[in-house]
């Protein structure tokens, strides 16, 4: 009530608003059939590490100079039922405090659990069930975002003749490749979306990072790249793919999305002004023709097969009707 005799808007309380998006999650994560659920959950380790918090109590800055109390989201029972909650020591409030043994009970109403309209729906993988739940290696619960850029380029002989496969007769498309170091497979140079961040911008500063290890050069050498960059990535460019990604991180409850564009240099001139050079999570960077026999790190095969038939490339000598997944 002192919220609202103050005006203040639900942003403007951004403990407050952590405190909701916590609990939201608790209901949201919960994979129980329509029953109340009440149990332990394991120690929570570090976890002051990945929340931010406000010290108790919380002076918030408006006009009213209003002090939140983190006092009523401790009372038992809860709210509609008998649960308890796990005592929490004034001195523990804070996140910022660490307590390895804190291990509060979980619980989501029966009501809600039912899953009516106005609840999170479950957070579970759209495609099916992985074997595992969690976040395993991905940082956020639900659709983890990435971008992958495929660069591409003829393959040309020494006079600059375009070079046709022997059997089908179509032009042969190459792409910049990476081996990422994690697992040795060749892969499409792309990375996470970091918060806030467009994914055209996405795509460029990874497609630096791992294929041009931009992140070691001089400021200098930086700057001059960022020209031959922002050459290459406002050529014309179109979406192969946006959406799920069959990917060996993907858990019950997290799973990778993307959105691979392909950037085409047609002359072959701007590449020539990038040399590669391996970086960040890249092992090894090269240009790779692309056939149907290559063997690339989760969808990116498919992304590439994608590419081809948008260019009219070589992609199989199987004369047979393509297949499009």
């Amino acid at each position: 009530m002192l919220l609202l005799a103050c005006g203040l808007p639900a942003v403007a309380v951004p403990g407050f608003a952590r405190a909701v998006a916590v609990f939201s999650l608790t209901v949201a994560l919960s994979a129980q059939p329509a029953r109340c659920v009440l149990q332990r959950r394991p120690p929570l380790r570090n976890f002051s590490a990945d929340c931010g918090s406000h010290p108790h109590p919380v002076t918030m800055s408006n006009s009213c100079n209003v002090k939140l109390y983190h006092s009523k989201a401790l009372t038992s029972p809860y709210p509609g039922s008998h649960i308890e909650r796990s005592h929490v020591p004034e001195d523990k409030v804070d996140w910022q405090v660490e307590w390895k043994d804190y291990n509060p009970v979980e619980y989501t109403a029966r009501s809600v659990l039912a899953g009516p309209s106005w609840a999170d729906p479950q957070i579970k993988n759209p495609v099916g069930r992985t074997g595992l739940t969690g976040r395993g290696l991905l940082g956020r619960w639900g659709p983890n975002h990435a971008a992958d850029p495929v660069v591409t380029r003829w393959k040309k002989d020494r006079s600059g003749n375009k070079i046709a496969h022997p059997v089908t007769g179509k032009n042969i498309l190459q792409f910049v490749a990476i081996k990422r170091r994690d697992c040795g497979e060749w892969a499409i140079p792309g990375g996470m979306v970091d918060p806030g961040e467009k994914i055209s911008a996405t795509l460029k500063r990874e497609f630096g990072e791992e294929a041009l290890n931009s992140l070691q050069k001089s400021p200098e050498e930086k700057a001059e790249l960022e020209k031959q960059l922002q050459k290459l990535f406002s050529q014309e460019h179109f979406v192969v793919y946006r959406g799920y990604v069959d990917d060996p991180r993907n858990t019950d409850n997290a799973w990778m999305e993307t959105e691979a564009v392909n950037y085409h240099d047609e002359t072959g001139e701007t590449m020539d002004n990038l040399p590669l050079e391996a970086g960040d999570d890249a092992g090894v960077v090269k240009w790779i023709d692309i056939s149907e026999k290559l063997k690339l790190y989760a969808n990116h095969s498919y992304f590439i097969k994608l590419v081809t038939e948008k260019r009219g490339a070589h992609w199989s000598e199987d004369h047979g009707p393509e297949c499009h997944e």
